[in-house]
């Protein structure tokens, strides 16, 4: 081999061993003895249940029958998807149709009161009557207990379906009637009072119905009768000043006056002397006739007799004065009068701090505040104790186009010695099913009907209860009889 040639020998020879060293790792090796391997049967997984409030479980996204066998093969995991809170476990997926708890959602529904309305209505008759009707629109019969308080001083004279009228719990001075019912499904109840009572006042009666123990409302209406006004009915006369015969009577004396003003100015300027010669133009000349003749050459100046300057009569001036008296004198007392009347003497006072006016009613009239409508059904008491609880069946509507809020120490019993107390919130909360009322904002145009429940001490009940919106809301008092 020639000497040139050497070390390129060389050099390929040594390249050729690392080829060799360096793919020494990649060729294939003896696999090692394996042990036997033994058939594992896949235990039947539970049937997977999606519930909105359990965590997602995992669900197998193909599985083998129970009877197959599968090898164990630690190098090849099964794979797995993982469902979401919103998926759905089908049949293939290792669940059952139909197992598992039932969802939140039919939780909810079996607490939800049933769909009872409540309707009441002013019957059409001279002595105060009212038609309620109590609709279940729900698929099964309901037991309800109905009751409708009676205004004070009334007593019911006819009863219709089986109702009684007893004396409320707790509260001597007031009345209710009460029915106790089973109402079918998809059915429409009509029940009928009539009451003896002074008809010279409007009469209101709300009526509700409640679950059979009495004590969770389903539904709450009101209504106030009126006695109707027969139309050969006398009215009050109005005072003399608003009369249209007096109107007519000053407006004449005002145009009799104007006519006698002008004809005076009219005959005053006839009788005023010409600025040439002095005299009037009336007076005669030297011949007895008028001087109503032109001259081409001046007369003779004569001096004008001196006439007294005319004054207007007495009576017109008296009578002027006299009709302008009597304007003035009638426009200030119709005024007055108007403002007298626009004042409400019901009204409880309030200070300037206070957000709105505040309104006072008996129950069952809808009374309005800044935010709310406040409308308060009735009241019930318990037997008298050393601490009793009362109850309170309260309509709230948030009257502003966004949710309000509203606290329970702003909600005031008052007892007739002039203490009050605010509401007991845990039983109020145990009242409504568990739900704090006054921790969820009342939507826009949201209507409500919550128990309110209060805690007083003392042998008398509440006879006034006072409901507020705000801090600074002058709020809504209800008389409780």
């Amino acid at each position: 081999m020639p000497a040139s040639t050497r070390p390129h020998r060389t050099l390929a020879v040594l390249v050729h061993c690392l080829g060799v060293l360096t793919a020494l790792p990649a060729l294939p090796t003896p696999d090692p003895p394996r042990a036997a391997l033994t058939p594992v049967v896949a235990p039947a997984s539970p049937p997977a249940v999606v519930t909105p409030t359990s965590p997602p479980a995992p669900v197998v996204a193909s599985a083998s029958p129970p009877a197959r066998t599968a090898l164990a093969e630690p190098a090849r995991p099964a794979a797995a998807a993982t469902a979401g809170p919103g998926t759905r476990a089908t049949p293939g997926a290792g669940s059952t149709p139909g197992a598992g708890s039932p969802s939140t959602h039919h939780g909810a529904d079996r607490g939800a009161p049933p769909a009872v309305r409540v309707r009441v209505a002013p019957a059409g008759t001279p002595a105060p009557a009212y038609r309620i009707e109590v609709r279940n629109n729900g698929n099964a019969p309901v037991a309800t207990t109905v009751r409708q308080e009676l205004p004070p001083g009334s007593s019911a004279t006819t009863v219709s379906a089986g109702g009684r009228t007893t004396r409320s719990a707790g509260r001597a001075d007031s009345a209710e009637v009460t029915w106790r019912l089973t109402l079918p499904a998809r059915s429409t109840t009509t029940l009928n009072t009539a009451l003896t009572a002074a008809v010279d006042r409007p009469l209101t009666a709300p009526a509700c119905a409640f679950d059979g123990s009495g004590n969770r409302p389903y539904d709450c209406a009101t209504a106030t009768w009126q006695q109707a006004v027969k139309p050969g009915a006398d009215a009050e006369p109005p005072p003399l000043w608003q009369r249209p015969t007096t109107v007519l009577a000053a407006g004449a004396l005002l145009l009799a006056a104007l006519a006698a003003t002008g004809w005076w100015l009219l005959r005053r300027r006839r009788r005023m002397p010409d600025a040439t010669t002095g005299r009037f133009g009336t007076d005669p000349d030297r011949t007895g006739r008028p001087d109503s003749r032109g001259t081409v050459y001046p007369r003779p100046a004569v001096p004008s007799p001196a006439y007294r300057r005319r004054r207007p009569p007495v009576w017109l001036v008296v009578g002027m004065a006299l009709a302008i008296l009597a304007g003035v004198v009638g426009a200030a007392a119709w005024t007055a009068t108007t403002r007298v009347a626009a004042i409400d003497t019901g009204a409880q006072p309030t200070s300037g701090a206070w957000t709105g006016q505040g309104h006072a009613g008996p129950l069952g009239v809808p009374l309005r505040e800044a935010a709310f409508e406040f409308t308060v059904y009735g009241m019930a008491c318990d037997p008298a104790t050393a601490r009793r609880r009362c109850q309170a069946t309260v309509g709230v509507r948030n009257l502003t186009p966004q949710q309000q809020v509203w606290h329970g120490e702003l909600q005031r019993a008052y007892l007739p010695d002039g203490r009050w107390v605010t509401a007991d919130e845990p039983a109020t909360r145990a009242a409504n099913q568990g739900r704090d009322v006054f921790a969820e904002p009342v939507a826009a145009d949201q209507r409500m009907l919550v128990p309110l429940v209060f805690t007083v001490g003392g042998p008398e009940p509440p006879n006034q209860v006072e409901l507020r919106s705000g801090v600074f809301s002058a709020g809504v008092r209800v008389d409780v009889p």
